[in-house]
């Protein structure tokens, strides 16, 4: 019997739990990883800098602080993000890709770049689908 924590971190049991490569895949490609990634790539961010980074980007709707610090944690407790909280008043956090978040977040990187380059072929791809479909 197959047991695993699910991307909204409860436990799942039997044929509905991820696998664990599906689990890391769903936290790396989820709509917040992707972009808590690439910002990362850039260079380490605190916390509301990241937030502010990600709700600048386009067409993203603003990311709530629970869904970044839940985004945030899946990807440090996966070995792709670390956390790095120095003993200062008020605390003061960092975070940066670890080396395996780094790998990742050149992958994330490049699938972003080719779905910008591609995007123009897709769109004609669905318009001729449609219109075969006989879709609006």
């Amino acid at each position: 019997m197959a047991v695993s924590t699910t991307a909204g971190g409860t436990t799942a049991v039997g044929p509905k739990a991820l696998c664990p490569q599906r689990l890391t895949m769903e936290h790396v490609t989820s709509r917040w990883g992707v972009l808590v990634l690439i910002r990362l790539l850039e260079r380490p961010h605190r916390f509301a800098e990241l937030r502010r980074a990600i709700d600048s980007t386009e067409s993203v709707g603003p990311v709530t602080e629970k869904m970044l610090a839940q985004t945030l944690q899946n990807l440090e407790r996966d070995g792709i993000v670390n956390r790095d909280v120095k003993p200062v008043i008020p605390p003061h956090v960092d975070y940066s890709l670890t080396e395996l978040g780094h790998e990742a977040a050149e992958q994330v990187r490049a699938l972003a770049l080719w779905t910008n380059e591609r995007l123009s072929q897709v769109e004609r791809a669905r318009e001729s689908y449609d219109a075969a479909k006989g879709r609006a």
